[in-house]
């Protein structure tokens, strides 16, 4: 196995361009579990920890500009406010170590499902900066994700940033595991409220092939908070609302068995999740945070 270090963004490139076969590697948090058990065995790796503007983020008026590199832990202690559900998912990423380690870079290169940033980000409606010699293009969240494992990246790109919409309403992110720390998601859900475009969007990981939205839920969702006029109203939402928006959420999910649980236990759980997130963004929502980023 090669190891190859270039100390720019601009050898960089040149080197995945060179070997498009390469692997870049920051943090290594996932990249080499998957070469300590014998699971991938690239013939070179490119490490990118020299290059220090994929560590850096920029706050701009309607989006965050999110380096691939930055760690977990500057995400939880610095953009709480304007990405609450990312910020959210943060926490549940393994260790400490780990967190200080890893960053969302990383967790789509990889695009396992079961990756904690990908159902906050889908919420968020993000977008990855995707970059190589022949030029940039930003990739709209949605079409990210396109198998298992697998990504819309080009061989001879690289992930240079994310671009992440500020808050504009409430957000949450909640997962199901079989401990508290150190695990991998069973199922995962992450939903934001959109108050300035009167929208929802939500993100489901682990309970697919891919990470995956459930649009029937946030269409239904929508419809009928503006139908209700509750955008307006604050009232408490309605049981059979919630429980519709819960089990819609729920069938959108095409889950397998595996040892960490059942497909019927994961669309059970997906429900559950969106049943409790939505009451927590709303309740947020009703408590005079309708225009201003919460957490």
């Amino acid at each position: 196995m090669d190891f190859l270090r270039p100390a720019s963004w601009e050898d960089a490139l040149a080197a995945k361009a060179e070997y498009p076969a390469a692997v870049p590697i920051a943090g290594g948090t996932d990249v080499m579990v998957e070469i300590n058990f014998d699971h991938r065995r690239p013939s070179r790796l490119m490490d990118l920890t020299r290059i220090g503007e994929l560590g850096e983020w920029e706050v701009g008026d309607d989006t965050v500009r999110l380096g691939a590199s930055v760690p977990y832990t500057q995400i939880m202690e610095n953009l709480r406010g304007e990405l609450p559900a990312l910020a959210l998912a943060a926490h549940t990423v393994a260790s400490p170590q780990i967190r200080n380690r890893g960053g969302v870079g990383g967790n789509l290169g990889t695009a396992s499902p079961a990756g904690d940033a990908h159902p906050a980000l889908l919420a968020a409606g993000a977008e990855v900066e995707a970059v190589s010699l022949r030029g940039t293009r930003r990739i709209p969240i949605d079409d990210f994700y396109t198998g298992v494992k697998r990504n819309a990246l080009a061989a001879d790109e690289l992930i240079r940033a994310v671009h992440i919409p500020r808050a504009d309403g409430p957000q949450q992110f909640a997962k199901v595991g079989t401990r508290n720390a150190m695990v991998i998601a069973v199922c995962a859900f992450s939903l934001a409220l959109h108050p300035a475009t009167r929208t929802v969007r939500t993100g489901i990981g682990s309970a697919a092939p891919t990470p995956v939205r459930a649009r029937t839920a946030e269409e239904f969702l929508a419809a009928a908070l503006d139908e209700g006029g509750f955008w307006d109203n604050g009232r408490p939402l309605p049981p059979p609302v919630v429980g519709q928006f819960a089990e819609l959420a729920s069938g959108a999910c095409n889950p397998i068995d595996d040892v960490r649980g059942t497909a019927r236990y994961r669309r059970h759980a997906v429900g559950v999740l969106a049943r409790r997130t939505l009451g927590w963004t709303w309740q947020s929502y009703r408590g005079g945070e309708r225009s201003t980023p919460c957490g």
